[in-house]
């Protein structure tokens, strides 16, 4: 017999990240992993058992290769011939963190559960933010391993 998390057993943890050196993807892969809950050995996909991520220092992150200058974001505004693109370095200058967060939906499932599982997701240029609160814990990510992501 499978046994379900009810809502009311579901415990968020809070964890901090630097974005220091980062690089985008493989940062939105463990981000993306953590948000959805499957770090936790009572993960389902079609609940929200996920923990809250707070990224800082989200200017310093990093594009492989010659991605920040080649890569093209594409989107729509709906209308006939609306389409429009951009690049990561234009788009750090508007919005600083916006490529890891779309990084990070993508990863996500469409729909209700995905968009509720994104506004898990902080981030803060600069050194500070307003969760000290929460008492976030610090993953460090140079001594991450991937294979051996949270357990708790």
């Amino acid at each position: 017999m499978t046994k379900f998390v009810k809502k009311s057993d579901i415990l968020s943890n809070w964890f901090e990240i630097d974005a220091k050196n980062a690089v985008v993807g493989r940062l939105a892969t463990i981000i993306s992993k953590i948000i959805r809950g499957k770090n936790k050995n009572t993960y389902s996909p079609h609940v929200d058992d996920g923990d809250f991520v707070i990224v800082k220092n989200i200017e310093k992150v990093q594009f492989t290769g010659k991605k920040f200058q080649n890569k093209k974001y594409y989107r729509h505004t709906g209308y006939p011939g609306g389409i429009k693109e951009t690049t990561p370095e234009k788009l750090s200058l508007k919005k600083p963190g916006e490529s890891l967060k779309l990084a990070v939906k993508r990863m996500l499932p469409g729909g209700v559960l995905g968009r509720k599982q994104l506004a898990k997701l902080k981030i803060y240029v600069g050194e500070s933010h307003p969760h000290a609160s929460q008492k976030p814990t610090v993953i460090d990510l140079a001594k991450l391993n991937t294979k051996n992501l949270i357990r708790n």
